[in-house]
C-alpha cells in the first residue's frame, strides 16, 4: 500500500532538503495533495514524478470479468456494454482487459498485472462495469491504494452486468470454507481431548457463560 509523506518525510524519501521542497511548491514544480484537516502531503506517485520514474503515459484500461468459461455470452455482452459507455462519454480507453475467474480469488493473473500496473503508477484510469467485477469483497481498499497512486476507478454501475448466479456460488464457496474450518476445529479438539484427557476443553462461547 503506498505511504502518506509530510513534507520533512517526503523531503527525506527523495534526498532534499524540506526547504527545496517548498520552493519547488512555490515555484509550481509540484503540488501537495491536502487532507479534509487542510494538511498538505505527498505520496508515492509524487516520489515517482520527481525521481524520474514515472511513466511518459498514464493509460485508461477497462476490466471486464466473468467466473466461468460458461459465462462468454455475459462477457461479451459486458464488453459491449462497457464500449458503448466509453463512446459515449468520449473516454479513449488503451487497453481492455478481459478474464475468466471467481471474484473472489485474489490471484488472478490478469486482475494482479492491473494492481502492479496502478501502484507503478501507469494506470490513471480503471473502469468497470460493477464493483463486483472487480472483486467480490474488498473494493473500498482496493479503491484507496488505487486513489493514493493516483488512478480514478469508476464503476459505471451497470448491476444488470453482474450475474445473479455468480453471487449465489461465492455464497456457497464463502459457507463451504467455513464449514470446512469448522470441521477442522472439532477434528483438532478431538484430537487434543485424545492426546490431554486430563485437560478440558472450553469453547469461546463456554468462556463468556
Amino acid at each position: 500500500m503506498a505511504n502518506n509523506y509530510r513534507i520533512n518525510e517526503f523531503a527525506k524519501r527523495i534526498g532534499r532538503s524540506p526547504a527545496t521542497v517548498r520552493r519547488w511548491e512555490r515555484e509550481g514544480k509540484i503540488a501537495a495533495k491536502r487532507l479534509p484537516s487542510g494538511h498538505r502531503y505527498f505520496d508515492e506517485s509524487d516520489v515517482r514524478a520527481v525521481m524520474g520514474a514515472a511513466p511518459e503515459k498514464r493509460e485508461t484500461v477497462v476490466y471486464c470479468r466473468v467466473s466461468s468459461a460458461g459465462q462468454k455470452d455475459d462477457l461479451a455482452s459486458q464488453v459491449a456494454a462497457m464500449e458503448l459507455y466509453c463512446r459515449s462519454a468520449a473516454i479513449p480507453v488503451d487497453q481492455w482487459v478481459q478474464e475468466v475467474g471467481g471474484g473472489m480469488n485474489f490471484k488472478r493473473k490478469r486482475f494482479l498485472e492491473i494492481v502492479d500496473r496502478i501502484q507503478r503508477g501507469e494506470v490513471a484510469k480503471l473502469l468497470v462495469a460493477h464493483k463486483d467485477r472487480l472483486m467480490r469483497f474488498g473494493f473500498d481498499l482496493f479503491h484507496h491504494i488505487a486513489a493514493e497512486n493516483g488512478c480514478e476507478v469508476v464503476v459505471v454501475n451497470q448491476e444488470s452486468l453482474s450475474p445473479q448466479q455468480e453471487m449465489v456460488e461465492d455464497l456457497m464457496a464463502i459457507v463451504h470454507t467455513f464449514s470446512c474450518r469448522l470441521y477442522g476445529m472439532r477434528k483438532y479438539k478431538s484430537e487434543i481431548k485424545s492426546d490431554f484427557p486430563e485437560y478440558k476443553l472450553v469453547t469461546p462461547e463456554e468462556s463468556l457463560q
